[in-house]
């Protein structure tokens, strides 16, 4: 059917018009980065290519005139720009390098901006090859991209971890501004080997002789490369000298490098120095008091903050209850956990208070923030893992271990860790080797000193000691004390003098001063009655100038932390403690209790021995908790030393005696006595 006034050909003429129009109108639109009406998009597809094929159309249909028509068509410059631009935009990553090729190959380049959305496409889809493309391609017929672009292409380099392609391009940009030598000098500190913190360094000296004036941003990544106060005092320096020290990254940075280094008291000096004003730097500050174990500290600070007006965030809280874990105050922990809700389901937060319930010795507060969790990670499942194991609970680890493997998330280093802990305590040696055998074809992770310290104490605890001294002798990694420390434990409860000798004295020799293998050499020798050398080991004592770190505990009673320590009696109540602990000494003997001597140093004699034993800190301390808390709440007490055996057949006989829960947690592990029974089943 043809329409009145309007043949074939001229209704031809008038689309091919149109097209035309909607082209150029398109590019337009998207020339100025604007939305393009839908009026125009509804044609824009055909526009393209109609726009070709009716060019071709106009002329006699042959093979000669096609061919000719088609190398007769070029597109315009701006036409090649429009596409490649559109293309970027929309992310179309495959489109864009094809147009880009079309570019190139006409010797023509898009503006600055363009390229790096590019950049941004090619970092989303870690396209490495198309990367180096657009590099050759920027640098193609002699072009020099504007130092701003370079400066992408050195940051994309650096994102995708080619360091040497990053160091390559950085030598050849004529012109480096302060984000360059940035960019460079973050890269290297950023990484764990300490040939790139010392480049990092480097950089910094050529920077400053460059004449290019470091800024925030350059201070703070330099600070992470390092590596000694002395490095870390020039850069102080240098910093002041900028008059960057007030700055608010630097400052934070400043503190947590320090903290870093254990340099507290300076950490502390750069917060004091101006009025803080910021929540990083109180974060930073609180933060790094508590990964350095002084957690009273922490604390104090973060009532600081508090008193200066500022609200806790997830940084804040995660380093508080950091704090609360180290110095085992659960009830400090609870309060926070009420802060905690506020942020609903933040898995950072949630791990931290996982860590602290189990550190703190309560499962159940553990469990129940466990089985809430929306979401949980690697972390989540190692830290109930790890915890379930240390307090003693091992068939309920391996268990949860098993939920692990089923829910798809992958163990990690620390999952391994806390499987072979729990089969240790449970005495399950076959399990233990299987797991021990195959975690690295299972879960491709190799067994480190952890890994084979657990395998020791394992075959320890089951009297294979032969087989747990040749494990030792095939680790990969030469053994450390903590190995040697298993291996000395396992001797001392199967009573293998010799070996526990030859044990002590490798301790010694990787740590001379550690005054608990001394102690415990020197009465192995006495029980075995070779005096002369007791005499020798009391002689290397002296000359060394070790002695015997003295026992303390601490119990939380009404928000306020109570210390007992052996032959103090500073505590207000210390008179009426001693009265009762040795009221209840004097039942339990009726009960048959008989003070162990075995662990008191030999050079006392038998009623002295049992007066030493008698006010160890951590029966002053359970004392003291049964003599304030109700009955239906547990005693929960934290103790700087190994429990002794004598304090723990006492703490076992007067859970039974008086009905009552008792936890106390030792560097070692963590002992749930309950009706006479300990979740370590005798053996730590």
């Amino acid at each position: 059917m043809m329409l009145i006034g309007y043949d074939r050909e001229s209704m031809k003429l008038r689309h091919f018009r149109m097209c035309t129009i909607v082209y150029y109108s398109s590019s337009m639109y998207i020339r100025r980065m604007k939305p393009t009406p839908p009026f125009i998009l509804q044609y824009w597809t055909s526009s393209c290519s109609f726009f070709t094929c009716t060019l071709l159309r106009l002329r006699p249909y042959s093979a000669t005139a096609t061919a000719t028509a088609t190398a007769d068509f070029s597109p315009s410059p701006s036409l090649l720009i429009d596409e490649f631009t559109r293309f970027c935009y929309q992310r179309d990553l495959p489109r864009a390098m094809k147009a880009m090729k079309s570019m190139q190959k006409h010797q023509l380049w898009a503006d600055s901006i363009t390229y790096s959305e590019l950049i941004k496409c090619c970092l989303a889809h870690h396209a490495i090859h198309h990367g180096r493309l657009i590099h050759k391609h920027l640098f193609s017929h002699g072009h020099r991209p504007a130092t701003f672009l370079i400066n992408i292409l050195l940051n994309m380099y650096v994102k995708f971890n080619l360091l040497d392609d990053a160091q390559a391009l950085f030598d050849q940009m004529p012109h480096r501004n302060v984000v360059s030598w940035t960019t460079l000098i973050s890269a290297y500190a950023n990484t764990n080997a300490m040939l790139h913190h010392d480049k990092a360094l480097q950089f910094l000296i050529l920077m400053l002789r460059d004449g290019v004036r470091p800024n925030m941003f350059t201070y703070s990544s330099v600070l992470r490369a390092s590596h000694g106060l002395p490095n870390l005092q020039q850069l102080h320096s240098s910093i002041i000298k900028t008059g960057l020290d007030s700055d608010v990254f630097v400052r934070s940075a400043l503190i947590d490098i320090y903290s870093k280094w254990g340099e507290l008291h300076n950490s502390l000096r750069v917060f004091d120095e101006m009025v803080t004003a910021d929540l990083v730097v109180w974060n930073s500050i609180i933060g790094g008091f508590a990964q350095n174990t002084d957690g009273d500290e922490a604390l104090n600070l973060f009532k600081r903050m508090k008193h200066a007006g500022f609200w806790a965030d997830q940084g804040t809280l995660t380093s508080v209850l950091r704090a609360c874990t180290g110095l085992a105050l659960l009830e400090l922990g609870r309060q926070i956990h009420v802060h905690v809700l506020k942020f609903n389901q933040d898995l950072i937060l949630n791990n931290a208070l996982l860590d602290m319930y189990c550190k703190c010795g309560s499962l159940e507060d553990a469990n129940s923030v466990f089985s809430r969790m929306v979401e949980t990670d690697v972390v989540s499942w190692s830290t109930m893992i790890m915890g379930l194991a240390q307090n003693g609970f091992s068939r309920k680890a391996l268990q949860l271990f098993e939920s692990m493997k089923a829910s798809g998330t992958k163990p990690n280093y620390i999952t391994i860790l806390g499987v072979l802990f729990a089969c240790s305590h449970a005495g399950l040696v076959e399990d233990g080797q299987f797991y021990f055998q195959s975690m690295n074809k299972c879960f491709g992770i190799y067994p480190g000193r952890e890994h084979y310290g657990c395998m020791v104490d394992l075959l320890g605890r089951a009297g294979k000691l032969d087989e747990a001294v040749k494990l030792i002798h095939e680790m990969e990694c030469e053994p450390d004390t903590v190995t040697w420390r298993a291996l000395l434990g396992a001797c001392r409860v199967h009573r293998n003098t010799d070996l526990a000798i030859y044990a002590a004295k490798r301790i010694l020799n990787l740590e001379p001063n550690d005054a608990g293998t001394y102690i415990l050499l020197s009465n192995i020798y006495a029980n075995s009655q070779r005096w002369e050398d007791v005499a020798e080991v009391r002689r290397a004592m002296r000359g060394r100038g070790v002695g015997k770190e003295p026992g303390c505990s601490w119990i939380e009673v009404d928000k306020q932390i109570h210390a007992f320590i052996l032959g103090d009696k500073s505590h207000p109540q210390i008179g009426v403690i001693r009265m009762e602990l040795d009221q209840f000494i004097w039942r339990l003997k009726e009960l048959g209790y008989v003070p162990d001597t075995n662990f008191v140093l030999q050079d006392l004699e038998g009623e002295q021995k049992e007066d030493s034993l008698s006010y160890h800190s951590e029966k002053l301390a359970i004392v003291f908790g049964m003599m304030s808390l109700s009955r239906e709440k547990t005693i929960r007490i934290r103790k700087n030393l190994r429990i002794c055996g004598d304090c723990h057949v006492f703490a076992k006989l007067l859970a039974k005696m008086e009905h009552r829960n008792i936890v106390i947690r030792d560097p070692i592990r963590y002992h749930h006595f309950r009706n006479g029974i300990c979740s370590c089943g005798d053996y730590w």
